[in-house]
């Protein structure tokens, strides 16, 4: 492979320019995860304490292996919503390695509501799970809920992708014989029970540990029986009568001693392989990536730059360079991974969307993961487009990405509109982890366009109802709005908070993000469904 020569000065006036407001980007989102962390309020922390238990954080650290890396999955979820102190939707979640094995980590933060369950909180789950059986990861709970916020129970209990889709997986992971650990650490009721009841093993913490099906207020309610909560579901019943529990801890950190021997003890299952090469830094500084890409979507730079200062060695086999010239397409390694990367430069035209299919079934026989850049404004559109078959094309692209069958894994570095959101790997196309960074905007169209679009609309409408069209002030009534419910909603902050991503990236991290990824998802094969591909519209 050939080390992509970069052609950017780090000295002009455009880079300095966007290093600076990339930076400042970063910053905030510095800020805003230092946040998510450790903005608690005096009251709940000081009552945690006082109760014995260990903070979410620590439970973490005593859990994962010493100086080994955690991929948190969307640590900014539920953002801004509710009341704006759900943080981290009221769990942390990641990938981590305990005992030498890549696991699925989830943990209640019982500073935030005593770790009740919001409807993001159930979407997080749901989320953490389709990662754990998508690449086969063993899953350690640490238990410490309060179960449904009731006042938005419509929003968490009915629907199949509410609450009770948690438990239908954890049976299906069962079924797949994936491992599920769990320990209790705190409450677990109603749903919480379920939850903890269908994991293969329980470890439970004594005094403040409690599984029930409804706490001592629904029983003295529905049965006019007083009871205390240890009494009713504590570790001492459920490890000596009901036999609920496996194993009896004294306290937080005891627990997770013993889930770190339980995962000791699992199996281990030989990780796909791939043909590696032995890993090297990239020959640019990554941090570069500051001044390469603006903040201002309107501005282009060359995709390769970017993957220059994200593969090993700076090394990249260009496929069909001059055919399809905006998309960017060809092999490199990751982190020693080999990959093959498909990167936006500029929208996507007939043979840039040929160039991609044709490549991503490369790939796919020859079970190399891809890896999707994306800033894209969508395809190419206008009747010479459409009569030269634009359509068609586009189907064939997204159709190859859809039903790929090895690992795919998506960065998006800027845009992320319309139809280019689908056929470069977007959530709904499945890939195995989907990122952005803190630029990045998505949508079915800027705020721009849409409002174009609907100045046209109207424009036409009036037109044939024989009206003037509108008057500038008119057009400005529009405009400002649309823009800035766009600007709100397509923001890479909005866009995390809902978890349509599984986290925003520092750009000057994204390897090191890839390489954790394609690392975990080696434990499972290759190719999660049968390899083949619909038909394709010539």
């Amino acid at each position: 492979m050939d080390v992509i020569e970069s052609k950017v000065d780090v000295g002009s006036e455009e880079y300095q320019k966007n290093y600076k407001e990339m930076a400042a980007l970063v910053k905030d989102l510095e800020n805003e995860l230092d946040k998510s962390f450790n903005e608690r309020s005096p009251k709940a922390l000081k009552r945690h304490e006082e109760s014995g238990k260990l903070p979410a954080k620590k439970k973490l650290d005593l859990l994962l292996d010493k100086n080994t890396p955690f991929l948190e999955i969307a640590p900014l979820a539920a953002k801004d919503m509710y009341d704006g102190k759900i943080h981290k939707a009221g769990l942390i979640a990641g990938i981590g390695v305990v005992e030498g094995q890549e696991c699925l980590i989830s943990i209640n933060d019982a500073t935030i509501k005593g770790g009740a369950i919001y409807p993001m909180g159930v979407k997080k789950t749901l989320r953490c799970q389709a990662i754990a059986m998508e690449n086969r990861l063993p899953l350690i709970t640490l238990m410490d809920s309060a179960g449904a916020y009731l006042p938005l129970q419509s929003e968490i209990f009915p629907d199949i992708d509410d609450g009770g889709r948690i438990f239908f997986n954890q049976a299906r992971i069962s079924k797949m014989g994936i491992p599920q650990i769990v320990g209790v650490m705190g409450l677990c009721t109603a749903g919480g029970a379920y939850g903890v009841a269908m994991c293969d093993e329980i470890v439970h913490v004594k005094q403040h540990g409690a599984i029930f099906l409804g706490g001592p207020p629904l029983v003295k309610a529905a049965t006019g029986e007083e009871v205390l909560a240890n009494d009713l579901g504590g570790a001492e019943l459920h490890c000596n009568d009901s036999g609920v529990s496996d194993y009896y801890a004294q306290d937080d950190a005891h627990a997770i001693r013993i889930i770190r021997k339980i995962t000791k003890n699992l199996p281990r299952n030989e990780k796909s392989t791939l043909s590696m090469t032995e890993p090297e830094l990239p020959i640019y500084d990554a941090k570069e990536l500051y001044g390469i890409v603006s903040p201002d979507l309107s501005q282009p730079y060359d995709i390769r730059e970017v993957i220059a200062r994200i593969v090993d060695g700076s090394r990249f086999l260009e496929f069909k360079e001059m055919y399809g010239e905006t998309l960017v397409t060809g092999w490199a390694n990751i982190h020693g991974y080999p990959v093959g990367i498909l990167a936006n430069n500029g929208i996507l035209f007939s043979r840039s969307a040929q160039k991609a299919t044709q490549f991503i079934q490369l790939c796919d026989k020859r079970k190399i993961p891809l890896v999707f850049l994306q800033n894209i404004n969508g395809f190419i559109v206008g009747s010479d487009y459409e009569r030269a078959g634009i359509t068609k094309d586009g189907h064939k692209m997204v159709n190859a990405v859809a039903n790929c069958s090895v690992p795919k894994f998506t960065m998006i570095v800027g845009a992320s509109f319309g139809a280019g959101n689908y056929a470069m790997c977007g959530r709904a196309y499945s890939p195995r982890l989907l990122w952005m960074w803190p630029n990045a905007q998505i949508g079915v169209m800027g705020g721009s366009q849409a409002a174009d679009v609907l100045i046209s609309i109207t424009n036409d409408q009036r037109k044939r109802a024989g009206q003037k069209s509108m008057t500038q002030e008119e057009i400005n009534f529009i405009n400002k709005p649309v823009i800035e419910a766009a600007l709100k909603e397509g923001n890479a902050y909005y866009s995390t908070s809902q978890l349509w991503d599984d986290g925003i990236v520092d750009p000057a991290k994204s390897r090191d993000v890839l390489g954790l990824a394609i690392s975990a998802s080696l434990n499972a094969p290759l190719r999660d469904q049968e390899y083949g591909f619909g038909v394709f519209r010539m």
